[in-house]
C-alpha cells in the first residue's frame, strides 16, 4: 500500500478531511502531530493507520525520528505534506532527507518562502512586481524611499500573513521602526501599492496545471486586521476572472508548482500606477504553496458545490480528478468578529443564526494561533449574489 505522511493532520480542525479522502483513495495515511492522541477527533483517528505524537515539532530531530519510524515500519514513504504554511520548510527538509517525491525540497523551498525570491518567478511569468529592497540600515532605506516615495511597506522576508508588518508614511515612522525592529529578522521594504488583494487558488497536477481553481477577494488590508484589530471579511467568488486565470496559470508554470494546493496573491490596482500599470491591472503580491488560511478550503466547497479534499486525494493518487464543480455556484462570504469588540455588535449570535438560517454553512471560533490575522469568531454564509453576501457581512459586523 502507498504510504502518505500528513504533518499536523489535526490542524486546523477540518483538515481531517484530507486524511479521510486519502484513505478513500487507497493511501496508508500516517499522521505526525503535536496534539496528544486523546485530543484527536474520532474522524481523524478513523482515517489514520497510525499517529505519532511528537511533542516538540520545532525540534527537527524529533520529526526526523518520527518519519524514520514510519519508514522502518511501513516501508517507502511516497508523499509527505502538511498543507500548512508553518511547516513547509520542515516538510521540504524531510522530503530531502528521506528522498520523498511530490513536493518542494531544500533546493527549491526558498523560492516560495522568501518574499524577495518570489519576485523573480512572478517576473518570469510576465507579472509586474513592486520595487523592493532588503533592509540593512536607515541610510539604505532612505535612499530607496527617495526613489519610490512614501508610503512604503515593510515586512519579514520570510513570514506568514501580516505579522510583523509596517506601513511607513514618514521619516519619523521610519526611524521609529529601525529603533524597535527585531534584530534577528530580515525585512523587505516595498513601494506601497494601492490595490485590492485577490487570489488565484487551487490544486495542480504533476504538469503544473490547475485541475481545480477558485478566486478569493480580500477587501480588508491584512496589516490593518492584525495591527488595528479590525474586523475581517473576505469571499470566494462563483467564477475566476479571466485575466486572473490566465496570469495564474503562467505563475504556476514559472514556480514549478506540482501536485499541491496553491494560493497566489495579487493586487488589482485601484488607480493608475506609473510603474506597474493602469487601474484594474493585476500586480504580484506573494505566493503561498498551501491552501489559503483557516477554513478557506471549505469555502471553496460551499461556493462551488464540490469537494476539494477529494480532488486533492485523487490527484495525489492518479494525477487527475473525476470530481466536478457543481451545477450551482455561489458567493461564500466569511465574516469574523473580534473579542476585543464584544458587546459593541448590534446583533448577537442567536439573531444572526435566526436571520440567516441555512445560508450559514459554518460558524465557530478560530484557533488562537489564527485569531490575530483572521479574527476570533467567524460566520460563513453562502449567497447567490454579491449584494446578498455584503448584506450578510453588514448585518454581522454592524455596531450598536
Amino acid at each position: 500500500m502507498r504510504n502518505f505522511i500528513l504533518i499536523s493532520p489535526q490542524f486546523p480542525m477540518t483538515y481531517y478531511r484530507f486524511a479521510a479522502a486519502l484513505k478513500k483513495n487507497g493511501f496508508n495515511v500516517l499522521g505526525i502531530g503535536n496534539a496528544p492522541y486523546h485530543e484527536l477527533s474520532s474522524d481523524l483517528v478513523d482515517a489514520l493507520t497510525e499517529y505519532y505524537y511528537c511533542a516538540d515539532m520545532e525540534n527537527y530531530d524529533s520529526l526526523y525520528r518520527a518519519v524514520a519510524f514510519f519508514a522502518f515500519k511501513y516501508g517507502k514513504i511516497e508523499f509527505l505534506e502538511s498543507n500548512n504554511e508553518y511547516w513547509l520548510i520542515s516538510d521540504a527538509k524531510l522530503r530531502t532527507d528521506f528522498n520523498i517525491g511530490g513536493g518542494f525540497t531544500n533546493e527549491t523551498i526558498m523560492r516560495v518562502k522568501m518574499k524577495s525570491a518570489m519576485k523573480e518567478y512572478y517576473q518570469k511569468a510576465g507579472v509586474p512586481v513592486a520595487r523592493f529592497q532588503l533592509l540593512e540600515d536607515l541610510a539604505g532605506a532612505e535612499q530607496f524611499i527617495q526613489k519610490v516615495g512614501y508610503p512604503v511597506f515593510i515586512k519579514p522576508n520570510i513570514g506568514v500573513g501580516a505579522v510583523g508588518t509596517y506601513r511607513i508614511a514618514s521619516e519619523d515612522e521610519l526611524k521609529t521602526f529601525f529603533l524597535n525592529k527585531d534584530p534577528i529578522i530580515t525585512y523587505i521594504m516595498e513601494e506601497f501599492i494601492d490595490g485590492t488583494v485577490i487570489s488565484y487558488d487551487g490544486i495542480t497536477n504533476s504538469h503544473c496545471e490547475p485541475i481545480f481553481a477558485a478566486q478569493n477577494v480580500f477587501p480588508c488590508p491584512n496589516d490593518d486586521i492584525v495591527n488595528n484589530l479590525d474586523d475581517d471579511y473576505y469571499y470566494t467568488q462563483p467564477t475566476v476572472d479571466e485575466d486572473l486565470s490566465e496570469i495564474g496559470k503562467k505563475v504556476l508554470k514559472a514556480f514549478g508548482v506540482q501536485k499541491r494546493f496553491f494560493h497566489l496573491e495579487f493586487f488589482r490596482l485601484k488607480k493608475d500606477h506609473k510603474n506597474l500599470g493602469k487601474k484594474g491591472d493585476i500586480v504580484a503580491l506573494e505566493v503561498n504553496m498551501r491552501p489559503a488560511g483557516g477554513y478557506t478550503p471549505d469555502m471553496y466547497n460551499f461556493a462551488l458545490s464540490t469537494d476539494v479534499y477529494q480532488i486533492y486525494a485523487e490527484m495525489m493518487a492518479k494525477d487527475l480528478t473525476t470530481v466536478k464543480v457543481g451545477a450551482h455556484q455561489y458567493y461564500c462570504m466569511e465574516v469574523a468578529r473580534r473579542d476585543a469588540h464584544a458587546g459593541s455588535y448590534l446583533h448577537n449570535e442567536e439573531e444572526i443564526i435566526s436571520t440567516y438560517g441555512v445560508a450559514i454553512k459554518m460558524a465557530g471560533r478560530y484557533p488562537k494561533v489564527l485569531a490575530p490575522g483572521m479574527g476570533d469568531v467567524f460566520y460563513m454564509g453562502r449567497f447567490k449574489t454579491l449584494e446578498e453576501a455584503n448584506q450578510f457581512r453588514e448585518y454581522v459586523l454592524k455596531r450598536a
